[in-house]
């Protein structure tokens, strides 16, 4: 059986989706979380196939959320329903690490079947969004790596590459350590490398610090 865990903050919608999954034979809805603390409480009271999991809650973000979860349980699957658009958030939300994405508008069916796919070891996204998904694959193609920086990000990236500290940079950009090893962890994740050293090197090759 499929153990799956519902995290929404609309106890309405948790029973909602709880029947839908409920009607599937091979999955059961182990546990309901209605905010952040609750489903971190919840993946360390048990144990779980997949997380059904929104986006917007009352004591935090959802993609600070997800991403605390994969640090957590790196080979639990996170399937993402919510009521945002793809626009919005979905490619955001697969390169935080969900395993699909799916808006509230979609059909139960579609839901039943997300959530064996995703557990199954595979990605879950609509036709419209596995297009898109396939045209920023062709553009990044052509783009050097650090062009895929946000603008924070970049600057994180020089400062570390010119050879200061996690804490100097934070010093610099008057933010919290914590936020700056943030940043760090997503520069190096889309610029494919693994240490500041790496960094350095990469800066020096490209002619981005002096």
């Amino acid at each position: 059986m499929i153990r799956a865990l519902i995290a929404d903050d609309h106890a309405v919608l948790r029973r909602g989706l709880a029947e839908v999954l409920g009607e599937a034979r091979d999955i059961v809805v182990q546990g309901e979380a209605g905010s952040c603390r609750e489903v971190l409480a919840k993946l360390r009271q048990g144990e779980w196939d997949v997380v059904v999991l929104d986006l917007n809650f009352p004591d935090g973000n959802g993609l600070d959320l997800l991403r605390e979860i994969k640090r957590q349980r790196p080979k639990l699957p996170i399937l993402i329903l919510t009521i945002a658009s793809e626009d919005q958030y979905a490619v955001r939300a697969l390169r935080s690490g969900a395993s699909g994405y799916l808006t509230k508008e979609s059909a139960p069916e579609e839901l039943v079947q997300a959530v064996r796919k995703v557990v199954s070891g595979g990605r879950y996204v609509s036709p419209r969004l596995a297009e898109r998904l396939a045209l920023m694959i062709d553009r990044d193609a052509d783009r050097p790596p650090h062009d895929q920086l946000s603008e924070r990000e970049y600057q994180v990236f020089r400062l570390l590459a010119s050879g200061h500290a996690v804490s100097e940079v934070a010093e610099e950009l008057h933010l919290s350590v914590k936020t700056i090893s943030t940043y760090r962890s997503r520069v190096l994740e889309k610029m494919s490398l693994r240490t500041n050293a790496d960094l350095t090197v990469y800066a020096v090759r490209n002619h981005l610090v002096e």
